[in-house]
This record gives C-alpha cells, structure tokens and sequence, in this order.
C-alpha cells in the first residue's frame, strides 16, 4: 500500500486505537491481543492503530513494541489496515517507523516528542527526519509539544510526499481552519481530541469528517452507531447517545488524569476482553468507577453485530 492509497483510506470512516493486553503479571499478552484484534475488525474501522496512546506506546519496552506490532499486522493482513504508533526523540522515532515499516505496518502515526520543549522549526525537523527515513504514509500528531503551523504543515507537504495525514489533538479552532484551507486535500484530517465523539459534529463542519475513536474498544456497536449518525446527519441520534453515553463517561474519564486509557480498559474487561491492568504511571479504575461504568455499559445494550 503506498502512501497515497493509505490517505484515501484515512480520509473516511471511523478509526481506532487498540488496547495494548498485559497479562497479571504486567507482560504484553499476545494471545489476549489477537483476540481483541479478531474481536473488534469485523465491525467496520477503517483502519486500527497499533501502539498508539490508547496502547500505551509510552509504556512498551522497544522488543515489546515490535512484539505488538507484528502481532497486530499478522492478525489483521486480511481485514484492516495497521498504522503504528511511532514516538520520542526523533532517532529513537527513526527506530520504531524502521522497524515499523519492516513488520508490515501500513502508516506511521507520529506522535508527540516527550519531556523537552523545541520551537516550531525544530518540531518540523523532527517530523522530516522521521518522513524520510521510511516510505510509508505518516500522519502527523499536533498534540502537547508538537504544535506545528499551517506554515511549516506546507512545508512539510512539500518536502515529505508520504505525509499525508494530520491528526489534531489540540482543539485549537483557529489553527485547525487555517490548516484545512491551506492544506486542502494534500492531507487526511482526523479529529484526535480524547473522546473525539464530543466534538465529532464541530470538526465534521470545520471539514474534518474521521476521527478516532476510543470507545470502539469496548462499544464497537454504539461506536460505529454514533459515526453512521455523524456521517448522515442524523442529529437526534447523535444528540441521544451524548446525553445517554457520552457525557456521562466523560464525567468518570475525567475524575482522574490519565483515565482517558484506564477507562478505556476497564471498558474492554467488562466487554468480556479482559486487557489486564494500565502500566504505571496510570492508574485504574477504582472499584465504584468500575461498576459506574458497567452500568453505563448497560444502557447501550448487547454489541453484537
């Protein structure tokens, strides 16, 4: 798949981001993994982030990395496409897109440098060398550190022909329209804000219709439900499944810094697909949160398809 076939791809449907199985004892659970993976492909995502901030990328030692990796694109080569998640200093993000691209992975989702602070042109050198170290589609992450302009985005367009995709994870309106008219159709937009639901209909008017969802890990149903009602427009049901499921989990997500993963994975234990615990410094759940959540579950009923 080249490139530019991965940014058609991108540019429609709904994404997500698999959690990342632990075992007890904190190891990655492949076994585990390619349950989830054969669990949630058959519901419609267009594609599905390996090792991204929802599968704790952060957390995984770098043979871990290439363990979840390998994992996810053997287990989905016939269903849906893998983009993995890519990340830190720019050569330690050079190692994981090399080894990334060696695996099999379709695109490369750059996330943010971690820790040190660096001015927009010193982001943009980041991003070029991690583009041309691979020839495989990347997609861009403006979140925390990485706050790149539409300015340096052109630039970047021009010199980089894989990058073909930007994610936005800041909500910075403004930027968000100027980056979208000047770009054009150069990139695929995807909403990346936590929970990216809430703001799915603002960003679908801003011309930014894909996002990535963290629910589907555990709801695929209400997940790909609320998309389609996106998608069509269907303003009673996306007005529905805000106040029944959307503000409600918003109201447990955010009791604790972090919970934007340990949520999530709660969510996927009482779906029946148990990814063990968030590695430290997440925490999980807490036993009342836990049954908050089962209950919230509950209303959204059975996600068979």
């Amino acid at each position: 798949m080249n490139p530019q076939e991965l940014q058609s791809i991108l540019s429609h449907g709904l994404l997500s981001f698999p959690v990342t199985d632990f075992d007890a004892a904190g190891d990655f659970n492949p076994a585990g993994y390619i349950k989830r993976l054969e669990w949630l492909a058959p519901y419609g995502a267009s594609a599905l982030f390996a090792a991204g901030g929802t599968g704790e990328f952060f957390s995984l030692a770098a043979s871990e990395y290439s363990q979840v990796i390998k994992t996810a694109v053997d287990t989905c080569a016939s269903s849906v496409p893998i983009l993995a998640g890519v990340g830190g200093a720019t050569r330690q993000a050079i190692e994981y897109a090399k080894e990334a691209e060696r695996l099999g992975a379709k695109g490369l989702l750059l996330l943010p440098h971690y820790l040190t602070e660096a001015s927009q042109d010193g982001v943009a050198a980041h991003v070029e060398a991690v583009c041309k170290a691979v020839k495989i589609g990347v997609v861009v992450y403006n979140r925390n550190v990485c706050r790149l302009n539409a300015d340096l985005l052109e630039q970047l367009a021009e010199r980089c022909p894989n990058l073909i995709g930007y994610k936005d994870g800041l909500g910075d309106i403004e930027l968000m329209v100027s980056i979208r008219r000047r770009l054009g159709e150069r990139f695929s937009y995807l909403g990346g804000l936590p929970t990216a639901e809430v703001y799915a209909a603002a960003y679908k008017a801003l011309g930014v219709p894909v996002y990535s969802s963290a629910v589907f890990n555990f709801v695929p149903r209400t997940a790909m439900d609320f998309y389609h009602a996106i998608a069509r427009d269907d303003h009673a049901t996306v007005a529905r499944l805000i106040d029944d499921f959307f503000l409600p989990y918003l109201d447990i997500r955010n009791r604790k810094a972090g919970y934007a993963v340990s949520i999530v994975k709660a969510g996927a234990r009482l779906a029946g697909y148990d990814a063990g615990p968030v590695r430290t410094p997440l925490t999980d759940l807490s036993a009342q949160e836990y049954q908050m959540l089962a209950a919230l579950m509950d209303k959204m009923g059975p996600q068979t398809l």
